[in-house]
């Protein structure tokens, strides 16, 4: 029966030493790149490397650390990883910690509090010299982030405002981008649009909401209640989709009159499209449907959905170069009463306006009726497809 001893076990410095000739001090002082190894002749290193190549020698990550004193890991709380919103983000994150000595540790909360709770501990306990908490809207406060900054590691959080507990925190404009969603369907004709909220508890749902009021008052638009809806909280990240699809249901059952219609996010908006269909309503010809963030969901679906972009990858990139410039300068990443250099700001990024299929110019005449087929010929000409602004 073969030896499993041999399948095993891991090559050590000692075997290299043992094999090139050299003591296990010269060896390690080659190998781990010292300070010291300047004295050790170029042909030595040489000969110690190949040998190590050739052997299969991998440093030791553990044993380094504990020389050290750093893990070379970052850790990255993931609120719920089937929510495509954070997929996008941790895409950024790991394109960032790519070319770095950084390991990325992510931990998934499935958001729950207490999963949470457990799971910062854990990275704290392995040391992790930078965290990155990506956020989706369903997850609640972090009340263990008090603790975490006696830790003076520097924490990002994207997806969240989370600047009340001192965290530099990323987001896009969201005013901005409900402003720009109500813009487009205006320039197109629309003045009948319904608006699906987010959740009340939702700050987020807040910020695009103001937004589209905001637009409105500029122009005149009425946005009366019975064309509002608003989302039920949830602890599950594509409730929103049966959210949409329920809410418009019921404003047409109660024969609400509207044209087109601001979904809080894509997964509402897909929703939206699947209740128009099934009450016999085409989209975009009978209605138009915009969404946000851009989720893969959103370009595949037929039709095509027009949507606000959120800068999802960039975000997650731009989070972990922060945490990374925080620790290549120890001296700026922290002030004198030992606060991270992180700590309490919010950042802004501008959202993106995705034109696809599932808006189009406002035919006269045509409402939430089925429009004659000699109308909608003459229209497809004007609509807008696949246009970024």
């Amino acid at each position: 029966m073969p030896n499993q001893n041999h399948y095993t076990k891991r090559v050590t410095l000692a075997d290299v030493a043992r094999a090139s000739g050299f003591s296990t001090s010269t060896v390690s002082l080659v190998l781990n790149e010292a300070p010291l190894s300047r004295y050790v002749a170029a042909s030595t290193k040489e000969h110690i490397r190949a040998v190590a190549s050739k052997l299969g020698y991998r440093p030791d990550a553990a044993a380094r650390s504990l020389r050290s004193r750093r893990s070379h890991t970052i850790g990255i709380m993931v609120s719920d990883i089937s929510d495509p919103f954070c997929t996008l983000i941790l895409q950024g994150i790991e394109k960032a910690l790519y070319p770095t000595t950084y390991l990325p540790i992510i931990m998934l909360a499935d958001n729950q509090r207490k999963q949470f709770g457990r799971h910062l501990e854990m990275l704290m306990e392995r040391r992790v010299e930078g965290l990155i908490l990506v956020a989706n809207w369903l997850f609640g406060e972090f009340d263990q982030l008090a603790d975490i900054q006696k830790s003076q590691i520097p924490m990002v959080g994207v997806g969240r405002d989370l600047t009340a507990s001192r965290v530099r925190s990323l987001q896009v404009d969201n005013e901005a981008g409900g402003y720009i969603a109500a813009r487009h369907l205006y320039d197109l004709g629309h003045r009948k649009i319904a608006v699906l909220r987010g959740p009340s508890e939702l700050a987020d749902s807040d910020r695009r909401w103001d937004g589209i009021q905001r637009f409105a008052a500029e122009v005149g638009l009425p946005l009366p209640s019975k064309r509002v809806g608003q989302l039920a909280a949830a602890d599950d990240p594509t409730s929103g989709f049966e959210g949409g699809f329920r809410l418009i249901s019921t404003m047409m059952e109660r024969g609400v009159e509207f044209t087109a219609v601001i979904a809080f996010d894509d997964l509402t908006g897909l929703g939206a499209i699947r209740a128009l269909r099934q009450m016999g309503r085409r989209v975009p010809e009978d209605c138009s449907v915009i969404g946000f963030d851009d989720v893969p969901h959103a370009a595949v679906n037929t039709p095509g959905l027009t949507t606000i972009r959120q800068p999802m990858e960039q975000m997650g990139s731009l989070a972990a170069k922060w945490v990374l410039d925080s620790l290549a300068d120890t001296k700026a990443a922290h002030t004198a009463t030992g606060t991270s250099s992180l700590s309490g700001t919010l950042h802004l990024l501008p959202p993106e306006l995705v034109v696809r299929q599932s808006t189009a110019q406002r035919l006269v005449g045509v409402g939430m009726r089925a429009a004659p087929v000699r109308e909608l010929a003459g229209a497809a000409q004007g609509r807008k497809r696949g246009k970024k602004i």
